[in-house]
């Protein structure tokens, strides 16, 4: 049984170098929680993918942990949630498939997930980028001319336009930063994509090449992809904060060799987006208190409420309104009530005093649910007389 499991064991693919291997499963077997967590942190801590990230400044930093500690918390429990540690002994895999699972696979997806929630659009752009290169015969890559089988991770591969020549020269970062300014921007296409159709495409992917082909052009040197998706992506009117490296900043600092660009972040923060929503939930409840006032505007008489609430749908509330004649006629009142309704209505809505589109739109949604349910009761209501 043991050979079988030494079989199988073989068959697993470990990472041919690896600096250092954790003592997983000494630390699993006796809970060494602190041993696990530090472990966990130095994975993090020595990853190329969060490195990259957090130079690029897509990993937010918040009060005294940094980003290497928040990530850190968030793969452990991670890990926790989905019984891994168990999964981990139960198969009895070994310190150095442990280690590779944990780094190459669990890491990598939770970051990615991190990135595509909090940077939508840069990183579909980037993906974006990432594929026309590779696939488009408009562009080559530079870094393995004198060795075709050399493997690169894609972000340190070098591409520039086919129709160079193998041997064209290199600029320095330094050099080709200033070029990139050039480049035009790119007007944003606001057209909605996606599954919910609450994306938009910002730029085409014809137009989006050809902008590559100008940003290369520009900086007239083959570029590692990481910069040449910056470089790309600071022409483009990205809706993500902490995005693009290029564009603003002062020219005499550049200590790091770094391209800010730090636009506003018009986020809500937590406290705001609380208020938001407590604000919406009570503006669901000002829906009361308005049909109140409507009734009270008609001293409470039953027919006319009912014929007020009518108007109410039908002028404000129905996709399929009509006119007030039209709408008067089939009320069976005269086109003057129902202007003097219309009016009261009015003057009831007028009233109503909300923070933000948001909240008006609970109201509009609560109210319509409302007035829709008071129709329906009263035509049960007439057909059972």
């Amino acid at each position: 049984m043991s050979a079988i499991k030494e079989e199988g064991r073989s068959t697993r693919a470990v990472p041919s170098r690896q600096l250092r291997v954790g003592k997983w499963i000494e630390s699993l077997k006796t809970s060494d929680v602190n041993q696990i967590w530090a472990e966990l942190h130095r994975i993090v801590s020595s990853h190329p993918l969060v490195r990259a990230s957090r130079s690029a400044g897509l990993l937010v930093e918040e009060g005294k942990y940094n980003a290497y500690t928040d990530l850190t918390q968030e793969l452990f429990v991670a890990l926790l949630s989905k019984e891994r540690f168990q999964h981990y002994l139960d198969t009895e895999m070994s310190n150095a498939e442990i280690e590779a699972e944990i780094s190459q696979i669990e890491l990598t997806n939770l970051l990615t997930a991190e990135l595509r929630k909090r940077y939508p659009e840069s990183y579909r752009l980037a993906r974006r980028i990432s594929t026309l290169i590779q696939n488009s015969k408009t562009f080559k890559r530079f870094d393995n001319v004198d060795n075709p089988d050399i493997h690169r991770r894609l972000a340190d591969r070098t591409y520039g336009l086919a129709e160079w020549d193998n041997r064209k020269s290199r600029r320095n970062h330094q050099e080709m930063e200033p070029r990139v300014k050039t480049v035009a921007f790119h007007s944003r296409d606001t057209r909605m994509v996606g599954c919910t159709g609450d994306a938009q495409i910002v730029i085409s992917n014809p137009d989006l090449e050809l902008l590559i082909i100008r940003v290369l052009k520009a900086v007239d040197s083959p570029v590692d992809v990481r910069s040449l998706r910056s470089f790309v992506m600071s022409r483009l009117p990205v809706m993500d904060i902490y995005l693009v490296p290029i564009g603003g900043g002062d020219d005499s600092n550049e200590e790091d060799h770094k391209m800010e660009y730090d636009p506003a972040d018009t986020r809500e923060n937590p406290e705001q987006d609380l208020l938001r929503r407590e604000a919406e939930t009570i503006a669901v409840g000002y829906v009361e208190n308005f049909l109140i006032s409507l009734n009270k505007s008609v001293r409470g008489k039953a027919k006319q409420y009912q014929r007020m609430v009518s108007v109410l749908w039908h002028c404000y509330l129905s996709s399929s309104s009509g006119t007030q004649l039209e709408v008067a006629a089939m009320l069976g009142v005269s086109d003057s009530l129902v202007s003097d309704y219309r009016h009261r209505i009015e003057t009831h809505l007028q009233e109503l005093s909300f923070t933000g589109v948001g909240e008006a739109r609970q109201f509009e949604q609560a109210l319509k649910k409302k007035v829709h349910q008071i129709i329906k009761e009263n035509e049960e209501e007439k057909i059972a007389v």
